[in-house]
């Protein structure tokens, strides 16, 4: 047995040797003993007996007790109670008042005796102990059973080698094993179901190594037989005596659970509130409608599902009204992002980003979107699987990757729903609840918005640009005497698209009217702006005005557009004269190239943009012989944020100095050079070569 047993270190051998002082309740109840003879004297004293009565051995030895011990008026008594005890009227027990040496009166208590040597002798043997120090010792004793037994917390106390000695009810409860199946046992043993015992046992032996306590630690875990998780706080310190031998251990347990689960609500609610917070600042930062959908789902994983995909109606798309069907219709889906987070099966059964699916109207993202409702299936089954899955194959690499739970959430911007958030979880041992309905609710409702902005910036934009292409020119006429090569190219995909224009027109007597612009902003606005002067310039050209004339016509065709102003440059070429009448609206100046000559900027008067008013316009005539050409462009070609516009142009020229090239080779370097894939400005560019009359 351990030191709680006074059989381990410290006990009574290493007491004999000398080696360690004795303890234990003897001593501090400071027990006396004293034999008295036959004759009622005292024949043994023992030091006790010196410190509880005041005389010493030599003062006691052969002096009757009766009269050493106890008053006149109690002798009588003693002398009676001495000899029943000695007449064989067995012990005597019990309290009485005793004479001190120090002529006061001590209320001590008594055990008596007969004893019988091996002469036949009888002696009386007397056990005493100050009655007030042994009651107070009873009350603390009895004070100690009741705290222990009636304490709140789990209480045990362990001996030496980690055997439970003393278990206390509410300690019972939280192991659910009764104190019998604790007593005697080890730590390992008796809490084999706990799956930290060892780790338990380990802090154990480091306490009654180090005297150190290891105060509230915590652990988690489910009690012998119970199916609810529990939180435990636990503390363990060492049990020494007064002399400081090492009698055991003590633990003490609390149950935590209800504050540790609101510690963890505590924290769920932070790391939503704080994952409803990073999702403002990260989805919507463009307005693409992939990369939106990308960054939902980004947001999502990991914090909410192991796997997110975000699909969108297809006819959402196509810009067709997205009326709920009725539950027996299937659904149409575009995907537009997937993202997980950690390599798995599950991402091979989601639709690949750019894919359009069907799924019937029994699959649950149908469901969803259908009512306009969350769906949820908490714990995922065998028979679960199928009304997920797209079809079988993505139905068995769900059951493969082990899919455990499921939630869709519809994706619903001004009343009409876009589409879906598909939420899966493999690996996260947790169910999707009602906060993470709540919580994906409250994304997918925040991302639908700008999903929905940019749907219909997508739509803009598309209806915008086919406006711009079908006002544009797609290939130049033949003209007598003149080569024409042309590009548009749009700004980045991520703006409006611009006002450029550009045109080349017959005219009479065999003339070539070259003419490009730019009006200012972008968007429809600006495509219809475009639209307008591009018809007024064609007009005009057929009436072979000269090129002042025609600008001044433009200028009070684009006064007259609300808050439009736009810039241009008007050529007309003959070649029977081999020159062209160059006229300027604002506009950047034409690039005039000549065989065996660098490229220049023609030196032209730049004029007012159109829409000013009130501003004459300048011509000028220019030599253009067979073999030279002349390049126009908008100023979506040359001007950048971050370079000055001397040195794009100088750039352009360096670009034009190969004159063999073959027109539309000339227009694809050009591009290829000067635009970036982020230029947030479109461009037009017209390059046209004269060439001898047939």
């Amino acid at each position: 047995m351990g030191s709680i047993d006074g059989l381990g270190a410290g006990g009574a051998g290493r007491a004999e040797a000398g080696l360690a002082a004795p303890s234990g309740l003897l001593d501090v109840l400071n027990v006396a003993a004293v034999v008295l003879d036959s004759e009622g004297r005292v024949a043994l004293w023992s030091p006790q007996a010196e410190q509880l009565f005041g005389w010493s051995a030599e003062e006691a030895l052969g002096r009757p007790a009766a009269q050493l011990l106890a008053s006149k008026d109690h002798v009588g008594l003693v002398t009676e109670l001495f000899a029943r005890v000695m007449g064989g009227a067995g012990d005597w027990a019990g309290a009485f008042p005793v004479h001190h040496k120090d002529g006061g009166t001590r209320l001590v208590e008594f055990r008596n005796m007969r004893l019988l040597d091996e002469h036949g002798e009888l002696y009386a043997l007397g056990i005493a102990t100050d009655r007030t120090r042994l009651r107070q010792l009873e009350r603390d004793l009895a004070l100690s059973a009741r705290l222990v037994a009636q304490s709140p917390i789990g209480l045990a106390v362990l001996d030496t080698e980690l055997r439970y000695v003393l278990v206390n009810p509410t300690l019972e409860r939280i192991n659910g094993l009764p104190a019998a199946q604790h007593i005697g046992r080890g730590v390992r043993e008796a809490l084999s179901f706990l799956d930290d015992a060892e780790a338990a046992e380990s802090a154990m032996r480091q306490v009654l190594a180090t005297g150190t306590p290891l105060l509230e630690q915590f652990t988690a875990g489910r009690t012998h037989g119970g199916e609810r998780e529990h939180a435990w706080s636990v503390s363990y310190y060492r049990l020494e005596d007064a002399t400081g031998r090492v009698l055991g251990l003590a633990t003490s347990v609390v149950d935590v659970t209800q504050s540790h689960q609101a510690a963890l609500e505590i924290a769920r609610s932070r790391r939503r509130l704080a994952l409803i917070a990073d999702a403002t600042v990260r989805i919507g930062t463009t307005l693409d409608l992939d990369q939106t959908a990308r960054e939902l789902a980004d947001v999502v994983v990991p914090e909410l599902a192991d796997i997110a995909a975000v699909d969108i109606l297809d006819s959402v798309l196509e810009g067709r009204p997205t009326l709920r069907s009725s539950a027996h219709e299937p659904a149409v889906f575009r995907a537009l992002a997937v993202a997980s987070a950690f390599p798995s099966e599950a991402v091979r059964a989601a639709d690949p980003p750019g894919d359009i699916a069907a799924y019937a109207a029994d699959r649950l993202v149908t469901q969803s979107v259908t009512t306009g409702h969350p769906v949820l299936v908490a714990h995922v089954h065998a028979q679960d699987i199928s009304r997920i899955a797209r079809d079988s194959t993505a139905a068995t690499l769900l059951t493969r990757a082990g899919l455990r739970s499921y939630l869709a959430v519809p994706l619903i911007a001004r009343g009409e729903v876009l589409g879906a958030l598909d939420l899966k979880r493999t690996r996260n041992p947790l169910p999707f609840n009602d906060d993470d309905i709540v919580l994906a609710g409250e994304l997918a409702a925040r991302a639908a918005v700008c999903i929905d902005n940019a749907r219909w910036y997508r739509n803009a934009h598309h209806t915008a640009l086919a406006l711009q292409h079908h006002l544009l020119p797609h290939h130049p006429p033949p003209t007598p005497g003149l080569e024409v090569a042309s590009r548009y190219r749009p700004a980045a995909a991520s703006s409006e698209i611009g006002g450029d224009w550009f045109d080349a027109i017959a005219g009479p007597d065999d003339t070539t009217v070259l003419v490009i612009g730019d009006v200012m902003g972008s968007g429809i606005n600006a495509a219809a702006s475009m639209g307008q002067l591009r018809t007024a310039t064609r007009t005009l050209a057929e009436l072979a005005l000269d090129p002042p004339q025609v600008l001044q016509q433009l200028d009070r065709t684009t006064a007259a557009l609300e808050e439009t102003i736009a810039t241009c440059v008007y050529v007309v070429y003959d070649p029977h004269r081999a020159t062209c009448r160059v006229a300027v609206a604002g506009h950047l100046p034409p690039v005039l190239i000549r065989a065996g000559r660098a490229p220049e900027l023609l030196d032209l008067p730049t004029g007012a943009p159109l829409g000013v008013g009130g501003i004459p316009f300048e011509a000028t005539t220019v030599a253009m012989e067979p073999g030279d050409q002349l390049v126009l462009y908008t100023d979506g070609l040359v001007e950048t944020r971050d370079q000055p516009i001397d040195e794009r142009l100088d750039l352009l020229l360096d670009l034009l100095a190969d004159t063999g090239r073959p027109l539309e080779e000339t227009c694809d370097r050009l591009l290829d050079s000067l635009r970036r894939p982020d230029d947030h400005d479109d461009v037009a560019l017209v390059i046209a070569r004269a060439r001898p009359l047939q």
